[in-house]
Formats: C-alpha cells, structure tokens, sequence
C-alpha cells in the first residue's frame, strides 16, 4: 500500500472537509469515520481529519500511480476551493 500525507493550515477544516466530501461524493462513497471523512475513490482513499488549526490528509493507494491520482484529484479540488485563501497542498510521500 502506498501513502501520502498532507498537513493543510487553515482554521475552517470542517468546512472544507465537508466540501471535498460533498463535491467529490457525487462520484465517489464518502465515509464518516467518527470525526472523521473518507472519501473513497476507485483507486485509493484519502482520510480528512480537521484540528482547529489545520486539515490533516492522508492517502492510500494500491500503486504509486493509483495514489498520485488521489492526491492529485483531492489536493486541486482543496486548492481550488482554498484559492481565496491562498490555501497549498503539499504532499509528502512515503517510501
């Protein structure tokens, strides 16, 4: 299993988790994990947890190409629905 995390700063997490959800859940299960969302696409998942201070992402893939499409897919969406904010999604990857 591939993963990816990012740590986005911002104090509106709920409010963009929900968004991501509810955008990308017209194609996509959405899961609540107790405070927590999943958003499970066909190649791999990512997990939102919002803290007061920041949007908390990790992905998981079967593949490296399968989780480049998840993190790109859900990280442009954040980005596009931050850009008032100047929201950056930077992914770190893990070996």
């Amino acid at each position: 299993m591939s993963t990816a995390t990012a740590s986005v700063a911002t104090t509106a997490a709920p409010r963009y988790a929900k968004q991501l959800a509810s955008h990308l859940g017209r194609r996509s299960e959405i899961r609540e994990i107790g405070e927590d969302i999943a958003i499970v696409l066909t190649v791999g998942e990512c997990r939102l947890h919002s803290t007061a201070t920041a949007l908390e992402m990790t992905a998981t893939a079967a593949t490296e190409d399968d989780l480049q499409t998840v993190t790109k897919v859900v990280g442009s969406h954040l980005e596009r629905f931050g850009q008032r904010n100047e929201l950056t999604v930077n992914w770190n990857f893990e070996k």
